[in-house]
């Protein structure tokens, strides 16, 4: 925003230095002033301009990067119905006075200049326009030789932002080179014309020159012209720029905390660095404090985080604090650096009802990370650390940390026949605090040469892989023994060796066929694609027994665990992640897929079905069947309203004859009109089989995972939208959580209200107590400078619910 205009003075300036040579040739000006109307190019148009003839002009935002960059240089061109000069005395246009330089517009009854004065006035009916603010004055002198300029009575509007406002007095002064800007009794509103909602007043305003702050003294807020609060010196944003100040207010409540009132404090240290300072007052609980300090360098960018609470009245903790320091940053181009490190006072930080914006958290534990990466056209390489805080009472971290892991990959992409060849290699240490895991040290190596070639219709893929991987590890039998009771774990730990080595060749061969038809559905026209897929898989099954893996003890492995096998998934030639254990396979896997797309090649329909036929079953007894569970996908999408996303792993064995795991949502969506209800089930034996099924055994059964979810959005009227989420866990017909907010928009504020309940204890307790919250936020729209983010901010005060495409990784 912009409550003067320097280019409007700049351009008065402007005329009156022209118009000493415009006064010696007046009587020809005059003629071309008579003759201004005798030209149109429409009669309508012709009509408009006669009745108004800056209707062309008023309200037109031009954009900046259009604007002439020296505008003052440019010519000027003058209408008057009348024009009387005398050299280096007077020169007066009177009568529809326009006048036009580059992009700027300027009209009035009367322009005047005065010499030897240089004195230039404009009065009656004054009117200005750039392209980005007009304004209307009664009237405007300016100095050329002070080049001092004052406007009187003057009403402002932006024309590519929304701002307007007027004053009594808008004053120019030049000091010494430096321009200096006064308003007497200016306003300022992001609101239209006739919306009395809120303002900004002022008797006075200042501006130093280009500065990006104004100074109000006796300032005052005021709602439907009533002051709300007033404050004797305010400073405000007139540019993008960012600035120091309180940021808006957010009020809360919640079963839990009680009342909750924050209202951030933004520091704008410099324009790489800033400080918000959060205070945030709970009266349940007491006074915590939020710090974030934010960098932005030539080695990166990166902010640190703190927390503080002086005493906890819920708990028994007299100080809680927590802090992370999290860094991301490129070197002379090939090197990476990424850190994120987090701490908290207690293991309870995050699960007594504190709201944290701490770290990153991982099986209960918070993650503390560093890796610095070197990349250049033939090698990629990284070091990483990856250590934990446990959030547990005994203070110990199952997970594994890596301290530290080296791990490099060269690649060679200019052999001869086309073959690319690359050797993903690494150094591993892994340590964790449990007794009952093993500690290692690994090293791995995977030579792979691939063979690609590709037609049109056609492509065939071989690709042959060297596993290499030695181990050495460190265990306690009996304390390994101690956790489980099953026979076949117990007899896995009895062959597990301190020193270990695995090598393991691999062949792979994929192909695929593309064919394609013109078919048509109701009338309509698409373009029908079948892709059938054929992967020939053969991994040598070589004794891994003394290699602590998931394939023998459950959760076994430093870094591996079972992958999803869906469509996509059954083409991997890997069954587990990692390097632990590499699943043997001779194998073939059959798949197809088939796709429909409209005239505008955009696709509508998607089905893909595959499944893996074993030549020699997997050792592991994972299956008696010589064949996998069958994988579905289907996507469908109806004149971009009506969409359906559902994938299904169906075993049809004798044994299990079941769906494994599955998902499907439903998708109607209009405008701001949105309807998803989503459903995610995965079987009680596939999670007893494959990995720890986290829900505990009712009369000697164990259930899955059936998940039901709903999100709705909708607006009630053209300024209120209603959006809300509910989820339900079917196994105990009990709640998970439910969420509903409004927000409410006007074109210069808007409020959000929302409330959330969620369970805070496990859902298969006897009485699962709930926790629920009512957030309430107000924000003035329009403002600049008044988020504190580097880049852009949400102004829905955090009421709106996110949007996010079920089942995918694209959110």
């Amino acid at each position: 925003m912009s409550l003067t205009s320097h280019s409007l003075l700049a351009t008065m300036i402007g005329l009156a230095i022209y118009g000493p040579a415009m006064a010696e040739d007046a009587t020809s000006l005059h003629k071309d002033i008579n003759n201004k109307h005798a030209v149109a190019e429409d009669q309508s148009t012709n009509k408009a301009i006669a009745n108004d003839p800056l209707a062309m002009v008023r309200g037109v935002c031009i954009a900046p990067k259009d604007r002439k960059e020296d505008t003052n240089n440019l010519p000027i061109n003058i209408e008057a119905n009348s024009a009387k000069a005398k050299n280096k005395h007077q020169a007066v246009y009177t009568g529809d006075v326009i006048i036009k330089q580059g992009t700027r517009t300027i009209a009035a009854d009367k322009v005047t200049l005065q010499q030897p004065e240089n004195i230039v006035t404009a009065k009656g009916n004054v009117f200005y326009h750039d392209g980005g603010i007009e304004m209307e004055a009664k009237q405007l002198q300016s100095d050329l030789n002070t080049k001092d300029s004052q406007l009187d009575d003057a009403v402002y509007r932006m024309t590519c932002q929304a701002g307007r406002g007027e004053a009594e007095q808008i004053d120019k002064r030049n000091v010494d080179g430096t321009q200096f800007y006064k308003m007497k009794d200016g306003t300022y509103t992001t609101c239209p014309e006739g919306d009395k909602s809120w303002r900004f007043a002022a008797g006075s305003l200042e501006r130093d020159g280009e500065s990006p702050f104004a100074d109000l003294y006796n300032a005052r807020f005021e709602v439907l012209d009533v002051p709300v609060f007033y404050l004797p010196w305010l400073r405000v944003p007139v540019t993008d720029e960012r600035m120091t100040g309180f940021l808006y207010p957010t009020l809360t409540y919640g079963s839990r905390n009680g009342m909750e009132y924050e209202a951030p404090f933004y520091w704008n240290i410099a324009p790489n660095y800033d400080l918000t300072l959060t205070p945030k007052y709970m009266n349940h609980r007491g006074l915590q404090t939020t710090a974030k300090f934010r960098y932005l360098t030539d080695f990166g960018e990166g902010h640190l985080i703190g927390e503080y609470m002086g005493r906890d009245k819920k708990t028994d903790y007299d100080k809680r604090w927590g802090f992370q320091w999290k860094h991301s940053g490129i070197i002379d181009q090939n090197w990476l650096v990424d850190i994120d490190y987090s701490k908290v006072s207690d293991y309870e930080y995050f699960n007594s009802g504190l709201d944290s914006s701490i770290g990153e958290r991982e099986d209960n534990n918070l993650l503390q990370t560093a890796e610095v990466s070197y990349r250049n056209a033939n090698w990629d390489t990284m070091l990483m650390v990856r250590d934990f805080q446990p959030l547990n009472e005994k203070g110990e971290a199952s997970n594994y940390r890596l301290m530290p892991q080296l791990s490099s990959t060269y690649y060679r992409n200019d052999l001869g026949y086309g073959l690319d060849f690359k050797m993903p290699m690494s150094l591993s240490k892994f340590d964790n605090d449990a007794k009952y895991k093993p500690t290692a040290d690994r090293i791995t190596l995977e030579p792979t040469l691939t063979l690609p070639y590709a037609t049109p219709w056609w492509s065939i893929t071989a690709q042959t892989k060297l596993n290499y991987a030695y181990y050495n590890q460190k265990f306690d039998v009996s304390e390994m023994k101690k956790r489980t009771s099953n026979e076949k774990q117990l007899a896995a730990i009895d062959k597990l060796k301190e020193t270990d080595s695995r090598t393991i060749p691999e062949f792979r061969i994929n192909s695929s066929l593309y064919f394609e038809r013109d078919t048509s559905i109701l009338g309509s026209h698409y373009t029908q694609s079948l892709e059938p897929q054929i992967q020939y898989l053969y991994i040598q099954d070589v004794d891994q027994s003394g290699i602590y893996n998931p394939a023998s003890i459950t959760g076994g492995g430093y870094d591996s665990t079972r992958l999803q096998q869906d469509y996509y998934g059954l083409f991997s030639d890997r069954t587990y992640s990692g390097n632990d254990y590499i699943a043997p396979a001779n194998q073939f896997t059959i798949g197809a897929s088939t796709r429909y797309f409209d005239e505008d090649f955009k696709e509508r329909f998607t089905l893909s079905v595959g499944q893996i036929f074993y030549i020699d079953k997997p050792t592991n007894n994972e299956r008696e069947e010589n064949y996998s569970a069958t994988a579905v996908e289907t996507e469908f999408n109806l004149d971009n309203n009506l969409f359906l996303k559902s994938s299904i792993q169906y075993d049809s064995s004798e044994n299990e004859n079941e769906i494994q795991q599955g998902s499907t949502t439903v998708e109607y969506r209009n405008g701001k009109v949105f309807v998803q209800p989503s459903y995610r089930y995965v079987s009680s034996n596939y999670l007893t089989k494959y990995v720890n099924n986290p829900n505990p055994t009712v009369n000697g059964k164990q259930d899955g995972i059936s998940q039901l979810g709903l999100s709705v959005g909708f607006p009630v009227s053209d300024n209120i939208d209603v959006k809300a989420d509910y989820f339900q866990d079917m196994n105990v017909n009990k709640m998970l959580e439910s969420k509903v907010g409004f927000t409410y928009r006007s074109a210069c504020w808007m409020i959000g209200l929302s409330y959330n309940r969620y369970a805070k204890d496990p859902l298969y307790s006897d009485f699962t107590e709930y926790d629920s919250n009512v957030s309430f936020s107000f924000s003035l729209l329009g403002l600049q400078g008044a988020g504190p983010s580097f880049g852009k901010s949400s102004d829905d005060g955090g009421n709106i619910l996110s949007y996010g495409d079920p089942f995918t990784l694209n959110n």
